[in-house]
This record gives C-alpha cells, sequence and structure tokens, in this order.
C-alpha cells in the first residue's frame, strides 16, 4: 500500500504549475528551486514530490513559504509521485522537471509565448536543455557548454552572462523533462504510467501515449533554456528494463519512435503529420524482437 501525505498551500494564482520529483538531493533540490524563485517571470506553482526526504529534505521543504509538497516515506519513483501530484495542480499547464536542473531567465516566459501561438490545447512542449557532456544517444538533444556538473563545480554566474548567447533554433520532438502539458491533455492519457517505474522510458511512453491520442504537436523551445547536470537522483537508483517494456506495449523500440515518428533533433517546422508508417522491414524486426523479449521475460 502506497501511504502519501500532503501539505498544499497554493493559491489560484499562477501560471505554471510545476512538478519536481525528489529522492534525498536536498542540495540540487535547493538550488533548483532557488533557480525558479530567480529566473522566472511567473509567479508558479512548485509542488514537490518527496520521496523518503531522511536527508532533510522534508524538514527543509516543510519550512519553504509557497511551496506545496506531498511525501510518502518510501521511494515511489517518477511514475507514482509525479501522478501524485496531479490533484494538486492550480494552474492549467503542467511543466514536469526534474531536480539536478537549473532554469535560466526567462525559460517560463519563452513556453508560454509559445503556447500562445498555438491554436489547441493538445500538445507537448519542451525546454531546451543546457549540458556539460554530449551523450552518445544519436536521438538526444541539447546545448553542448560546460558550466559545471556537480554543485561544487557549477558557474553560476557564467551561465547567467552566456545563456542568452547559446543559440538553438525549436526543434523536433518533445519527449524528455522540462516538458509543459495542458492538464486536460494529461488527463486524457492517464499520466504516467506505472508499468514503468522507477520511471525508465517513462518520457517517450508518455508522448507515445500522446501521439496515439491523436496530438501532433511535439517540439523542443530553442529560447526556453535548463542548465542539467544529468543523472543525479537516477543514476543512484536501480533501473527498470524500460527498453523492453516499451517495446512490448508499442511494437517498436523508443529509439525508432523517436526518430521516425518525432524527427528528433530536425528543425521544427509544423506539426507532423498524422499517420506514419513503418518499413515492413522494421514491422518484421521488431516483431521477432517482440517474441525474443517476451521468452526471456519468462526465463
Amino acid at each position: 500500500m502506497i501511504d502519501i501525505s500532503e501539505n498544499i498551500r497554493s493559491k489560484n494564482k499562477e501560471n505554471f504549475s510545476i512538478i519536481i520529483p525528489t529522492w534525498n538531493n536536498l542540495d540540487y533540490l535547493k538550488l533548483c528551486i532557488k533557480s525558479l524563485r530567480l529566473n522566472s517571470s511567473f509567479d508558479n506553482q512548485i509542488i514537490v514530490a518527496v520521496n523518503e526526504g531522511n536527508d532533510g529534505t522534508l524538514e527543509w521543504i516543510d519550512g519553504q513559504k509557497e511551496i506545496d509538497y506531498i511525501h510518502s516515506e518510501a521511494n515511489l519513483g517518477i511514475c507514482y509521485a509525479v501522478n501524485s501530484c496531479r490533484p494538486h495542480v492550480n494552474t492549467n499547464y503542467i511543466v514536469y522537471m526534474n531536480d539536478d536542473m537549473y532554469a535560466c531567465p526567462g525559460w517560463d516566459a519563452e513556453l508560454l509565448n509559445e503556447i500562445n501561438k498555438l491554436d489547441t490545447d493538445y500538445f507537448l512542449l519542451s525546454s531546451t536543455l543546457i549540458e556539460p557532456v554530449k551523450t552518445t544517444n544519436p536521438n538526444y538533444v541539447a546545448i553542448i557548454k560546460n558550466f559545471g556538473n556537480s554543485i561544487q563545480t557549477f558557474k553560476e554566474e557564467e551561465l547567467l552572462l552566456e545563456c542568452n548567447n547559446l543559440l538553438m533554433k525549436n526543434w523536433c520532438g518533445s519527449s524528455w523533462p522540462p516538458t509543459v502539458i495542458h492538464k486536460k491533455t494529461w488527463d486524457m492519457v492517464g499520466g504516467f504510467s506505472i508499468e514503468f517505474t522507477p520511471g525508465m522510458y517513462s518520457d517517450p511512453d508518455f508522448s507515445m501515449k500522446l501521439w496515439q491520442a491523436g496530438v501532433r504537436i511535439f517540439y523542443g523551445v530553442g529560447k526556453s533554456k535548463v542548465y542539467h547536470f544529468g543523472e543525479k537522483s537516477t543514476g543512484r537508483v536501480k533501473k527498470n528494463m524500460g527498453s523492453n517494456t516499451f517495446l512490448l506495449k508499442w511494437g517498436l523500440s523508443a529509439r525508432t519512435y523517436y526518430s521516425e515518428y518525432l524527427n528528433m533533433g530536425k528543425e521544427y517546422i509544423h506539426k507532423y503529420p498524422e499517420n506514419v508508417l513503418l518499413k515492413k522491414t522494421s514491422k518484421i524486426r521488431y516483431r521477432i524482437k517482440r517474441i525474443v523479449v517476451s521468452i526471456r521475460s519468462f526465463v
């Protein structure tokens, strides 16, 4: 049984409701919230999902004014934690952000500018990450500029001076945090899928659910920037086999979904076509892979 306590204090005055799951990562959480307070253009609602919190997080967050939080004595992972915050959202727009991120000035205003250009509430937008090291994932999108890979080496002043000069156009393939979505679109697909607990591959699964529901606007906003230290919490957790779960659920890999459905990383010009047809050879290959993965899961 999941036991979650709640402490909800905010009023209906904000533009975004920012959900931040955290797991014994107090120093990074403090820096993340500091950045939101200093660099946000709006008075946004902040909801923190505290997993365990036995490193002092619970005591610290309880003493913060105008921050809502929920608490679980066990580590629920990302999916349960974020979903548990949904009933406490006070605004139309849900932002999902990690605790090892630092929001750059105007990040939220740039997201709202893009939202106001759209004629629909059915979208998934992302901020653009600035990261210290390039990953090996060919579908990953980020501005690579090293302002430190830890709090101890973080060059905050340099980041603030240079972030406006780090340019990127809007790009295809919004999927990973920070993401923003209308609450009715979130509710349409039921939030994050708990079979991906503690959370690996819950991001592509969430956007695939949106695709299956007919959403065709997925893009990253180049002017909305967030610095990401990189896996300061997920690097400590025992990971689920999310790639296999995604394959069995959707009949293709997350990498193929990113590249052939979302055109991940390409310049975003307009929304995607209604249908994407995989090559016949790809369909056969993924049918075989699903059979292999299914057999292995029972061995």
